[in-house]
Protein backbone atom coordinates (compact mmCIF):
# COMPACT_ATOMS: atom_id res chain seq x y z
CA UNK A 1 0.00 0.00 0.00
CA UNK A 2 0.83 3.06 -0.85
CA UNK A 3 2.85 5.59 1.64
CA UNK A 4 0.69 8.92 2.38
CA UNK A 5 2.04 11.51 0.04
CA UNK A 6 3.75 8.71 -1.88
CA UNK A 7 3.84 9.91 -6.02
CA UNK A 8 2.08 6.44 -6.80
CA UNK A 9 -0.92 6.47 -8.39
CA UNK A 10 -3.71 3.71 -7.76
CA UNK A 11 -4.39 1.24 -10.65
CA UNK A 12 -7.31 1.64 -12.46
CA UNK A 13 -9.16 -1.90 -12.20
CA UNK A 14 -11.87 -0.99 -14.91
CA UNK A 15 -9.81 -1.14 -17.94
CA UNK A 16 -8.17 -4.70 -16.63
CA UNK A 17 -11.53 -5.95 -16.33
CA UNK A 18 -12.82 -4.96 -19.44
CA UNK A 19 -9.57 -6.22 -20.95
CA UNK A 20 -9.61 -9.88 -18.85
CA UNK A 21 -11.10 -13.29 -20.25
CA UNK A 22 -14.22 -12.16 -18.55
CA UNK A 23 -14.65 -9.32 -21.84
CA UNK A 24 -13.41 -12.17 -24.13
CA UNK A 25 -16.59 -14.40 -22.76
CA UNK A 26 -19.07 -11.10 -22.97
CA UNK A 27 -17.72 -10.57 -26.72
CA UNK A 28 -18.62 -14.37 -27.86
CA UNK A 29 -22.19 -14.63 -26.10
CA UNK A 30 -23.16 -10.70 -27.83
CA UNK A 31 -21.88 -11.51 -30.96
CA UNK A 32 -23.59 -14.72 -30.80
CA UNK A 33 -26.86 -13.31 -29.37
CA UNK A 34 -26.73 -10.62 -32.77
CA UNK A 35 -26.16 -13.84 -35.16
CA UNK A 36 -29.23 -15.94 -33.01
CA UNK A 37 -31.35 -13.09 -33.45
CA UNK A 38 -30.56 -12.13 -36.78
CA UNK A 39 -31.41 -15.92 -37.99
CA UNK A 40 -34.48 -15.69 -35.62
CA UNK A 41 -36.21 -12.46 -37.54
CA UNK A 42 -34.98 -13.47 -41.16
CA UNK A 43 -36.45 -17.20 -40.84
CA UNK A 44 -38.85 -18.62 -38.12
CA UNK A 45 -39.40 -14.89 -36.52
CA UNK A 46 -40.95 -13.99 -39.78
CA UNK A 47 -43.26 -16.71 -40.76
CA UNK A 48 -44.11 -16.70 -36.51
CA UNK A 49 -45.52 -12.85 -37.27
CA UNK A 50 -47.59 -13.51 -40.31
CA UNK A 51 -49.94 -15.18 -37.99
CA UNK A 52 -50.06 -11.98 -35.42
CA UNK A 53 -53.22 -10.26 -34.88
CA UNK A 54 -53.11 -6.48 -35.58
CA UNK A 55 -51.92 -4.54 -32.69
CA UNK A 56 -49.69 -7.59 -31.86
CA UNK A 57 -48.17 -7.37 -35.33
CA UNK A 58 -47.11 -3.39 -34.71
CA UNK A 59 -45.78 -4.35 -31.31
CA UNK A 60 -43.60 -7.78 -33.03
CA UNK A 61 -41.99 -4.99 -35.22
CA UNK A 62 -41.35 -2.49 -32.86
CA UNK A 63 -39.83 -4.85 -30.56
CA UNK A 64 -38.02 -6.36 -33.46
CA UNK A 65 -36.72 -3.04 -34.77
CA UNK A 66 -35.57 -2.04 -31.05
CA UNK A 67 -33.87 -5.33 -30.37
CA UNK A 68 -32.07 -5.09 -33.56
CA UNK A 69 -31.00 -1.49 -32.98
CA UNK A 70 -29.87 -2.02 -29.12
CA UNK A 71 -28.00 -5.07 -30.13
CA UNK A 72 -26.06 -2.90 -33.01
CA UNK A 73 -25.22 -0.82 -30.23
CA UNK A 74 -23.97 -3.14 -27.90
CA UNK A 75 -21.98 -4.82 -31.40
CA UNK A 76 -20.19 -1.07 -31.98
CA UNK A 77 -18.81 -1.39 -28.18
CA UNK A 78 -17.94 -4.82 -28.23
CA UNK A 79 -15.82 -4.62 -31.13
CA UNK A 80 -14.35 -1.11 -30.10
CA UNK A 81 -13.44 -3.01 -26.52
CA UNK A 82 -11.97 -5.68 -28.42
CA UNK A 83 -10.22 -3.34 -30.77
CA UNK A 84 -8.65 -1.70 -27.56
CA UNK A 85 -7.90 -4.95 -25.80
CA UNK A 86 -5.87 -5.66 -28.92
CA UNK A 87 -3.92 -2.93 -29.12
CA UNK A 88 -5.54 -1.33 -32.70
CA UNK A 89 -6.58 1.83 -31.18
CA UNK A 90 -6.09 3.60 -28.04
CA UNK A 91 -8.18 3.63 -25.04
CA UNK A 92 -8.76 7.67 -25.88
CA UNK A 93 -9.91 6.94 -29.55
CA UNK A 94 -12.43 4.50 -28.16
CA UNK A 95 -13.45 6.49 -25.57
CA UNK A 96 -14.60 9.12 -28.64
CA UNK A 97 -15.95 6.39 -30.57
CA UNK A 98 -17.84 5.20 -28.00
CA UNK A 99 -19.66 8.89 -27.67
CA UNK A 100 -21.02 8.73 -30.82
CA UNK A 101 -22.70 5.21 -30.22
CA UNK A 102 -25.91 6.29 -27.72
CA UNK A 103 -27.60 3.44 -26.37
CA UNK A 104 -31.00 3.63 -26.23
CA UNK A 105 -32.73 3.21 -22.70
CA UNK A 106 -34.34 -0.08 -21.62
CA UNK A 107 -37.92 0.68 -21.32
CA UNK A 108 -38.69 0.46 -17.88
CA UNK A 109 -41.82 -2.10 -18.06
CA UNK A 110 -42.00 -4.82 -20.75
CA UNK A 111 -45.77 -5.71 -21.34
CA UNK A 112 -48.76 -3.88 -22.39
CA UNK A 113 -51.69 -4.52 -24.93
CA UNK A 114 -49.88 -7.82 -27.05
CA UNK A 115 -47.06 -8.22 -25.60
CA UNK A 116 -48.04 -11.57 -24.44
CA UNK A 117 -49.15 -12.78 -28.02
CA UNK A 118 -45.45 -11.94 -29.10
CA UNK A 119 -43.56 -15.50 -29.87
CA UNK A 120 -42.03 -16.61 -26.94
CA UNK A 121 -38.30 -16.45 -29.05
CA UNK A 122 -39.01 -13.27 -29.26
CA UNK A 123 -39.47 -12.42 -25.76
CA UNK A 124 -36.83 -14.72 -24.48
CA UNK A 125 -34.12 -12.85 -27.08
CA UNK A 126 -35.57 -9.40 -25.42
CA UNK A 127 -35.09 -10.64 -21.90
CA UNK A 128 -31.33 -11.77 -23.10
CA UNK A 129 -30.60 -8.47 -25.23
CA UNK A 130 -31.92 -6.20 -21.88
CA UNK A 131 -29.59 -8.56 -19.64
CA UNK A 132 -26.44 -8.56 -21.81
CA UNK A 133 -26.76 -4.40 -22.26
CA UNK A 134 -26.96 -4.34 -18.57
CA UNK A 135 -23.67 -6.29 -18.35
CA UNK A 136 -22.34 -3.95 -21.13
CA UNK A 137 -23.38 -0.98 -19.10
CA UNK A 138 -21.51 -2.02 -16.13
CA UNK A 139 -18.62 -2.95 -17.69
CA UNK A 140 -18.79 0.39 -19.40
CA UNK A 141 -18.71 2.53 -16.46
CA UNK A 142 -16.30 0.45 -14.99
CA UNK A 143 -14.16 1.02 -17.80
CA UNK A 144 -14.43 4.82 -17.41
CA UNK A 145 -13.80 4.22 -13.41
CA UNK A 146 -17.03 4.85 -12.62
CA UNK A 147 -19.11 2.37 -9.99
CA UNK A 148 -21.81 0.66 -12.19
CA UNK A 149 -25.29 1.67 -11.32
CA UNK A 150 -27.31 -0.33 -9.21
CA UNK A 151 -30.81 0.17 -9.19
CA UNK A 152 -32.81 -0.01 -6.50
CA UNK A 153 -34.04 -3.10 -4.62
CA UNK A 154 -31.81 -5.29 -7.43
CA UNK A 155 -28.32 -6.62 -6.46
CA UNK A 156 -25.15 -5.93 -8.09
CA UNK A 157 -22.51 -8.25 -7.23
CA UNK A 158 -19.43 -5.51 -9.47
CA UNK A 159 -21.15 -2.15 -7.65
CA UNK A 160 -21.29 -3.74 -4.21
CA UNK A 161 -17.42 -5.70 -4.45
CA UNK A 162 -16.67 -1.73 -4.80
CA UNK A 163 -18.48 -0.32 -2.05
CA UNK A 164 -16.87 -2.55 0.39
CA UNK A 165 -13.00 -1.88 -1.38
CA UNK A 166 -13.82 1.52 -0.92
CA UNK A 167 -14.95 1.39 2.51
CA UNK A 168 -12.40 -0.95 3.28
CA UNK A 169 -9.53 1.27 2.01
CA UNK A 170 -11.36 4.65 3.85
CA UNK A 171 -10.16 2.47 7.29
CA UNK A 172 -7.45 2.00 6.24
CA UNK A 173 -6.46 5.27 5.86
Amino acid sequence: MAEQGDSTSAIAIGPRIAASGGFTALYREGMGLIEEVAAYLDEDGREDSRFLPREAAFLYATESMRLTTRLMQIASWLLLQRAVNEGEISRENARAEKEKVKFSATPSERGGPGYDLLPQMLRDFIDKGDRLFDRVMQLDQLERGALPDQPIGQANGIADQFSRLQAAFKRAD
